[in-house]
């Protein structure tokens, strides 16, 4: 008889054991199908929200925003291109984007690279810290677009003097 009373026990125990077993799958299931109406939902409010709409800015648009806010720092006197540039200004087009390029991240974040010709006998690190700020802030407040990071390059260093000369020798030229 003490043989069955144990078996009795156990088998209590396996019962109670089981039907923890099916609560749990119960609440289980319930998170799952909680869950997939949570996604649904939110699929159904991302469907709302696409749209045909959409804004897109070409590379040149950017370059000549932060081309044109770099040439308002004090202390930069101009834009130092490539040859591509030369050959353009050569056949007398001005290019507002020369010495600028841009790189657009995976996550549509801009880095911006600029090479410039600065005045002789200013602070580089203080011209590089200004023309951070400027550039931010133009591409921020014109287009909404990240800044990941900018790059200037320093390719030339000449007194304002010089820099005014060597543009009056090159409209001449022009003419």
């Amino acid at each position: 008889m003490a043989d069955t009373k144990e078996l009795l026990v156990d088998e209590d125990i396996e019962v109670e054991e089981a039907a923890g077993v099916v609560d749990a799958t119960a609440s289980q299931a319930a998170d799952e199908r909680e869950d997939a109406e949570v996604a649904q939902e939110l699929a159904e409010s991302e469907e709302d929200d696409d749209s045909e709409d959409s804004l897109t800015y070409s590379n040149g648009v950017i370059e000549k925003i932060v081309a044109m806010a770099t040439r308002e720092v004090p202390h930069v006197l101009g834009m130092k291109g490539n040859l591509m540039h030369l050959v353009q200004e050569t056949f007398g087009a001005e290019n507002l984007s020369k010495g600028v390029t841009i790189e657009v991240t995976d996550d549509n974040r801009v880095v911006v690279n600029i090479s410039v010709i600065i005045e002789y006998g200013c602070y580089a690190p203080a011209i590089f810290e200004d023309v951070k700020e400027r550039v931010t802030e133009r591409l921020t407040a014109m287009t909404g677009l990240e800044v990941a990071g900018i790059n200037l390059r320093i390719e030339d260093v000449v007194t304002r003097e010089e820099y005014e000369a060597s543009k009056r020798r090159h409209a001449e030229d022009d003419e």
